[in-house]
């Protein structure tokens, strides 16, 4: 079975949070409204929580399939250079004290980043040969071939995707609930 129904519903979590995340990143470039610069910083803040969940759950397959949890792997490394960038911009966000700075620079750097994911998750592991199928040489696209699995794994997997996905925008609607609260109280102190 080379599709996994564990680590791949962190994958379109990470992705669904980084998407709404850069929306979020362009709706305050336009609006300026801080609040939307909440919402961009916690999606992307659980993003990358799934993506290192999908990381290391990944390794744990990749132990079980091909002998060793790092191979090298394009996937692999790009899955770590697209989290290492998403880290990038919380140490960027983390170093300015001017919050209008902050919300504007980090907005256009959210867009940097979710661009990355593109070349390092989606176009080079594709171009060169791969333990993951749909590198070089594969067929059909590396995360939903049908040949790879089941469909009663492929469905059980889509059941994955939706409910690590509800419960991470529900952690996420959380964060942003608690950063209003605490901001309105250091504004009524």
């Amino acid at each position: 079975m080379r599709n996994t129904f564990f680590h791949v519903p962190m994958w379109f979590g990470m992705m669904i949070f980084f998407t709404v995340s850069v929306i979020y990143a362009v709706k305050y470039l336009s609006s300026q409204n801080p609040s939307d610069d909440n919402y961009a910083v916690e999606f992307a803040r659980t993003g990358t929580i799934f993506g290192i969940l999908g990381t290391i759950t990944g390794a744990v397959w990749a132990n079980y399939q091909w002998g060793s949890p790092w191979n090298g792997d394009p996937k692999q490394n790009g899955a770590a250079i697209a989290i290492l960038i998403y880290l990038a911009y919380f140490v960027l966000r983390g170093s300015m004290n001017d919050l209008d700075k902050r919300y504007r620079i980090s907005a256009v750097y959210n867009i940097f980043a979710f661009a990355m994911l593109f070349p390092t998750l989606w176009i080079l592991p594709r171009m060169t040969e791969s333990l993951h199928p749909g590198g070089q040489g594969s067929e059909g696209n590396p995360g939903l071939n049908p040949n790879d699995s089941s469909p009663a794994v492929t469905s059980f997997m889509w059941i994955g995707v939706a409910g690590w996905t509800l419960l991470g925008v529900w952690i996420t609607t959380l964060r942003v609930r608690l950063n209003f609260i605490t901001e309105k109280k250091l504004n009524n102190a």
